[in-house]
């Protein structure tokens, strides 16, 4: 009695187990395109996430003791506060830093540049972070009476700055606009600052062509109040803006230099590139913002030459602005970065990234998962009835004892094949139904027989 109980209750299981078990087959084919429509997506996602940025910043400056010496050196404390360090590399001015970054051998990410140097240059892997301050062009010379064109400097002696200078550059282009070349009747000698202010007291030249350090407010000041120097005055400026797109008119009013004798006397018109931080096109854009972020910091003051908040700024000379730079112009920091540290922002705006395919593939997908699984698992209920429907319309044709034999054994192997499926139980109603439609077709085989009997 016992075992006969037991071979029930056994019995009774494995009848029930087909439908208790999950369709794995199913389950896998349903969920196979979720899945790989996510690796994708993720995979798309980490294509265009930013690695971390790096610890360290290399910047091309300039000479010891220069503007841009100083400059980078007040950048270094900013970004310390971000946890990056900045390391500062010498060089001999603009060419040396263009040069620099234009190598791809060189580690330099970011460099000092001079307005108008890259004449000539392949800039195809560089971009401007944007202006960051004016770099004034002075003309110191010694005349009985002022100058009005440069072109009267011709058949002097005229200090034009050191080979890989700013100075120099700037100074043959504008000379050789108004005919002035080297090797002619023109003397063209390598000084500048201090060296080029005592070969004017001297009288080994007659002017001198200063920028930068050599031409701070200070200096002019002083060299100003030597007797016998004047400062040229540009009174083509208009037409040199126009003929030199990286040129910009400065207009000092009377008085800046010394509002106690007055120098200038009356308004000085001066010519001034912008001096441009210049970087690698691969700077990471977190990177990017520190440094513009920097500029803001140490170029945002009024000065002599320049109002508040004029600079840093985006002006588009010679180099194109980057897509990072005109976006923190536009807009700013991100929130992660504008209040996170900036470890932790870099962090969460990687994993920001990566988390959009998971929002947008990965959880609605799963959503539908149940949804895509029951109508896999109905499909294959409802495909026998379109075998029990052919069946069905069989039975209304007259057949031989042998066709409907044969019928009849499809319709076993039919419902066989349900009985042994996969099926979960919660597709039991269904699956019940399909067996009561299957009795129906073999009642109606079995009348079509009988009637042919009698």
């Amino acid at each position: 009695m016992a075992q006969d109980a037991a071979q029930d209750k056994s019995g009774s299981s494995s009848l029930l187990s087909p439908i208790r078990r999950i369709s794995w087959h199913d389950l896998i084919a349903t969920l196979a395109p979720v899945v790989l429509a996510s690796i994708l997506a993720i995979a798309v996602a980490f294509h265009f996430v930013q690695p971390a940025p790096p610890s360290t910043i290399t910047l091309s400056s300039g000479p010891d003791g220069s503007i841009f010496r100083s400059v980078a050196e007040k950048y270094r404390p900013i970004l310390a506060r971000n946890g990056i360090t900045l390391e500062i590399l010498p060089s001999e001015g603009s060419l040396d830093n263009l040069g620099r970054l234009t190598d791809v051998n060189t580690r330099v990410d970011a460099g000092f540049v001079q307005g108008g140097v890259a004449t000539g240059s392949d800039i195809s892997n560089v971009v401007s972070l944007g202006s960051v301050f004016h770099e004034p062009l002075a003309i110191v010379y010694r005349n009985p009476r002022p100058i009005q064109r440069l072109s009267e400097l011709r058949g002097k002696r005229i200090a034009i700055g050191p080979e890989g200078s700013g100075t120099r550059f700037l100074a043959l282009a504008l000379l050789k606009a108004n005919e002035i070349q080297p090797h002619g009747p023109t003397k063209l000698v390598d000084l500048a600052g201090e060296a080029a202010r005592e070969a004017l007291l001297r009288h080994q030249i007659d002017a001198a062509f200063l920028m930068g350090d050599s031409a701070a407010p200070e200096t002019i000041r002083q060299m100003l109040h030597t007797k016998g120097f004047r400062l040229f005055d540009f009174p083509q400026a208009d037409a040199y803006v126009r003929r030199f797109h990286y040129l910009n008119k400065l207009e000092l009013p009377p008085g800046s230099f010394d509002l106690g004798t007055n120098l200038p006397p009356k308004p000085l018109v001066m010519l001034a590139p912008t001096v441009e931080l210049v970087a690698r096109t691969h700077l990471h854009p977190a990177l990017s913002d520190l440094l513009i972020e920097a500029a803001q910091e140490v170029h945002g003051r009024p000065t002599l030459l320049q109002r508040a908040g004029e600079f840093p700024a985006p002006l588009e000379h010679e180099y194109p602005i980057s897509r990072d730079a005109a976006r923190y112009y536009k807009s700013g920091k991100s929130f992660a970065y504008r209040h996170l540290p900036f470890w932790l922002a870099s962090l969460t705006d990687r994993i920001a990234v990566m988390l959009v395919p998971i929002i947008i593939v990965l959880i609605p997908g799963l959503r539908l998962l149940p949804s895509l699984y029951g109508w896999r698992v109905r499909a294959r209920i409802y495909r026998r009835y379109s075998e029990l429907m052919a069946l069905e319309r069989a039975a209304l044709t007259p057949m031989s004892a042998e066709k409907r034999a044969a019928l009849l054994a499809r319709l076993d192997k039919i419902e066989k094949s349900i009985i042994t499926g996969k099926i979960p139980g919660s597709f039991a109603d269904e699956t019940y139904v399909l067996r009561q439609h299957i009795d129906f077709v073999r009642e109606r085989l079995s009348r079509t027989d009988n009637e042919s009997q009698s």
